[in-house]
Order: C-alpha cells, then sequence, then structure tokens
C-alpha cells in the first residue's frame, strides 16, 4: 500500500461530488497489491462483511510491534474500503493502532454519510479484526 492515509484525506478534499470520491475509492482498492489465493481461507476471512473480505496480519518484534495488515475484497467499493483502512493502520505500531479512531476518519472523508448500513457494518467489523490482532500482539509481547 503506497497511499497514505494523509493522501487519501487531501484527494478527497479536492473532489466535491460523491461519484467522484466512489470512483477513487475504487482506485484505491485496484491499487492493492495482489492477494495470494491461498490466503483466501476461513480464518482470514472477515466475518460480518456481507462482500467476502479477507484480511492477513504480519506482526514485527518489540513490546510495541509494527503490525502490517493485508486485505482484499470481491467487491469493488470494499476493496477500495480495504485499501484505506490499511492506510489508516498498516504500519503502525500496535498500540497506536488500538488508539486509533477509525469512525473519526470515515466522518472526515464523508464517508459515514455515503454507506449502507451493511457496508458500515462490515467496515466496523473489519476495524475490529484490526484492533484484536493488534490488542493480541500486545498481550504476547507483555
Amino acid at each position: 500500500m503506497t497511499t497514505s492515509i494523509e493522501t487519501i484525506r487531501d484527494d478527497f478534499s479536492l473532489l466535491d461530488e460523491w461519484e467522484d470520491r466512489y470512483r477513487y475509492v475504487i482506485e484505491l482498492g485496484e491499487a492493492l497489491p495482489p492477494f495470494p489465493e491461498a490466503e483466501r481461507t476461513a480464518v482470514n476471512k472477515v466475518p460480518g462483511c456481507v462482500s467476502q473480505v479477507w484480511l492477513t496480519t504480519e506482526q514485527g518484534p518489540g513490546i510495541d510491534p509494527v503490525i502490517s495488515f493485508h486485505g482484499d475484497s470481491d467487491a469493488h467499493i470494499v476493496r477500495g474500503l480495504v485499501a484505506i483502512m490499511l492506510a489508516l493502520f498498516s504500519g503502525r505500531p500496535a498500540s497506536e493502532i488500538r488508539n486509533t479512531d477509525a469512525e473519526v476518519t470515515l466522518k472526515e472523508l464523508g464517508l459515514d454519510e455515503h454507506l449502507s448500513p451493511q457496508r458500515a457494518n462490515g467496515l466496523r467489523s473489519m476495524v475490529k479484526r484490526i484492533k484484536r490482532d493488534a490488542e493480541a500482539a500486545l498481550k504476547q509481547t507483555a
């Protein structure tokens, strides 16, 4: 993932129409690196999403390990939402992930107003999984 959450925020601020933002979210998803077919397992599947979403977690060393996430979805817009969540959380220390409020970012981007209840619930499930993995990493090193 090469697009930072700051870049995404800046780009969103330049797009006035929701249709342009929607296309941009899809483009973010298209830019995700390929997700290995072997990782599309029940263990990596995020429950609570209408579309299929897979998420893998890689944990670095240390008491507050840096965690990297990789993800994918079978739906274009959801794949873009995965890309936004990866930009927000991936490559950060577990304690920072735990303390990051994804709802604030979604409001800043205006996504909270434009997602269907099912997509919003799926996004919350993805955030819950990311935070759970960060908590687990912190407990392992304690």
